[in-house]
């Protein structure tokens, strides 16, 4: 039987996410995968399909709407891949529950304004040019692992290079 890992999308959900096949097609043969449209299970309106947009609602009660959805769904220790947004619903997914055997989040870059770290194997990583990924003091204070990437910006996780090579990392562990 195959371990359980969810993949929570960036804050575009589904619409925007073809770049996702680069990581499944890695990963699907080694786990049972599920995917969750951020979006969705934090009942983002997508009428205005702006970034500023989505992004405010997720601040404004989006991010805790998709946090209760998984506490519903998700009642054991699961493995985690999270993209940008989705990185920050399960960081607090796993502050709520205790529930995250391990979570690999790309370019979340909201998760410098948390200042507790939730429990499992946390493993972070963010392009060198994102201007606001969190300080290498604060992932060193939270004690996580972290990857900064050089020359590379927020939608590195975008790339198909980094996606392969992320995937079969994961694969492996």
């Amino acid at each position: 039987m195959k371990d359980r890992l969810i993949i929570l999308s960036d804050l575009w959900g589904k619409e925007k996410a073809d770049w996702l096949t680069d990581y499944t097609r890695f990963l699907e043969p080694e786990f049972d995968v599920v995917f969750y449209d951020t979006c969705t299970i934090g009942q983002v309106d997508k009428s205005d399909y702006s970034q500023d947009h989505l992004h405010q609602q997720f601040l404004n009660g989006g991010i805790d709407l998709a946090v209760e959805y998984l506490v519903e769904k998700e009642q054991t220790p699961i493995d985690i891949l999270a993209f940008s947004i989705g990185g920050a619903i399960a960081w607090k997914f796993g502050l709520k529950t205790g529930n995250i055997k391990s979570l690999t989040s790309i370019s979340s870059t909201r998760l410098r304004k948390e200042t507790k770290r939730p429990k499992g194997k946390i493993e972070l990583y963010f392009g060198e040019k994102d201007e606001h990924r969190p300080s290498i003091e604060w992932m060193e204070n939270m004690q996580l692992e972290f990857t900064i990437l050089p020359n590379k910006s927020h939608e590195i996780y975008r790339e198909a290079e980094f996606a392969r090579n992320l995937s079969k990392k994961i694969s492996k562990q």
